[in-house]
């Protein structure tokens, strides 16, 4: 498989100019990889520490916003009961109810903390008297117990494994926000401060290596919170004069079909972006272009361009 990879990479490039590099010729570029942390994307490109902090600074400060938080702890709701709703129709089970009944719960909760009385608009609503709590107060702390409920429940469902990491990995930024309140009905001035309050210690606390960070840079770039697989690697490869890079990655497709190619496209193009994302905002030497390449038995051979960059989709023979 190896062999034949790199022979069809030769023969997609051999119209290139000479100074154009043939990727994956090495057997670790032939590795595959999950995309699922800053630390790793820089690792990868070779950010500098002084860079990383610069990374680090530059993505908590746009990615801790709270329409971003709020709607990054919505998205994993959502995912996660659809397939709950599933399971419980397939194979029902103790666990898999009681696991519906908390992501319901947790749905209500935070809809109920964030959905602004229908009869009074943001300028009208007042914060109430000083000393008074409101009796439907809600904090981060209720979800956080919730999203711990939660992993105990499906901690041996291994087909929602993804999603227990997911629950696990925003666990982190729960923690660090869990005494701020989310309760709309405290008055639209105090409201605008508690979100303030996220978006600032959740800037504070997480730092570079946090999967939560990256959780939320994926929802921010793309409206989704998933890591992404990659079945080729691939690596950093000099243009030229080495002033121009070309970051090469493939996926190993098991059709053809135009769904499963759209699919294959679309969670390439997600894992090139996030690396062309890091590059720029670490302020890294040189131009980065990125390169996408699919291999699948039977496919025609081709080129075509998406979101304004190359892909090369290589056929493998039986």
């Amino acid at each position: 498989m190896q062999e034949m990879m790199k022979k069809n990479v030769a023969q997609a490039l051999a119209d290139v100019q000479c100074d154009q590099p043939v990727c994956f010729s090495k057997t670790n570029e032939r590795e595959s990889i999950t995309v699922d942390s800053l630390t790793k994307i820089s690792n990868f490109l070779n950010v500098s520490a002084q860079q990383r902090k610069l990374v680090r600074q530059s993505i908590c400060a746009q990615v801790t916003k709270y329409p971003v938080w709020i709607g990054a702890v919505e998205e994993i709701l959502y995912g996660l009961k659809s397939n709950i709703d599933f399971l419980n129709c397939r194979c029902p089970s103790k666990d898999i109810r009681m696991a519906q009944q908390i992501v319901t719960t947790c749905q209500k909760y935070l809809e109920n903390a964030t959905s602004y009385d229908p009869e009074s608009t943001s300028w009208m609503r007042v914060a109430p008297a000083k000393g008074v709590e409101s009796p439907a107060s809600h904090k981060w702390e209720g979800v956080l117990e919730m999203f711990s409920d939660l992993i105990d429940c499906l901690s041996e469902e291994t087909k929602l494994t993804s999603e227990v990491k997911k629950l696990e990995v925003m666990k982190e930024g729960l923690y660090q926000i869990k005494d701020v309140f989310i309760d709309k009905n405290i008055g639209f001035k105090e409201a605008r401060y508690q979100e303030s309050l996220v978006h600032k210690k959740l800037t504070k606390t997480l730092g570079h290596p946090s999967r939560c960070v990256f959780t939320l840079l994926l929802y921010y770039l793309y409206g989704s919170i998933w890591d992404v697989d990659i079945e080729v690697c691939g690596g950093l490869y000099p243009l030229g004069r080495g002033d121009r890079f070309r970051l090469c990655m493939g996926k190993i497709l098991t059709s053809d079909e135009q769904n499963m190619l759209q699919s294959g496209v679309k969670q390439l193009s997600r894992a090139l972006g996030l690396f062309k994302f890091v590059w720029e905002t670490a302020g890294m030497k040189g131009d980065l272009e990125v390169q996408g390449h699919l291999w699948c038995i039977g496919a025609k051979n081709k080129s075509f361009t998406y979101r304004n960059n190359m892909f090369l989709l290589h056929s493998i023979s039986c």
